[in-house]
């Protein structure tokens, strides 16, 4: 009984990684494109000021606030309200990673400063590495980056901003 519990947490963390991976195709870009914009330089510059403990707590606030929109999501689908459970879950999850990845991005040395959120990170960290070492994680992230650039390829090309082109605005 205790080695299928075990099996059935390692599989619902698998899952939960996978589901992350997938998300994070769209969170990372627009975490990007977020640190290239300034408005948040002023919120950037009030994190930096905050004792590790406070900024845990502000961290953890996304993750609070949009952790349960899954088990709303769940609901809605099992109600037989498939797309907006589709819609809600998508759009939550990409939020809540795209701000916790900012909020890391910028806290990330001060949380690690604290001993149980290094410790966790830590582990974190070995369970991606331990995921990210089967075979069928190189299959897959292979066929990822096969079908990448194949679409890149048949796309055309982005057009580059010159002097005096009307689509060229700063």
């Amino acid at each position: 009984m205790k080695r299928i519990g075990k099996c059935l947490i390692a599989g619902l963390a698998t899952l939960y990684f996978v589901a992350d991976a997938l998300f994070s195709l769209v969170s990372r870009p627009l975490s990007a494109w977020l640190e290239r914009r300034h408005i948040f330089n002023r919120f950037r510059a009030w994190l930096r000021t905050l004792n590790p403990y406070t900024s845990l707590a502000i961290f953890l606030v996304p993750v609070l606030l949009l952790e349960p929109v899954k088990p709303l999501a769940a609901y809605l689908a099992a109600t037989h309200h498939v797309v907006a459970a589709a819609f809600l879950f998508g759009i939550g999850e990409i939020l809540k990673l795209v701000l916790v990845e900012r909020l890391f991005a910028v806290c990330r040395y001060k949380l690690l400063t604290i001993p149980a959120f290094a410790s966790a990170y830590g582990k974190y960290t070995r369970a991606k590495e331990l995921i990210a070492s089967t075979a069928a994680y190189r299959s897959v992230k292979y066929w990822t980056i096969s079908i990448r650039r194949a679409v890149r390829s048949a796309l055309p090309a982005p057009r580059t901003a010159r002097h005096g082109d009307p689509l060229a605005k700063a």
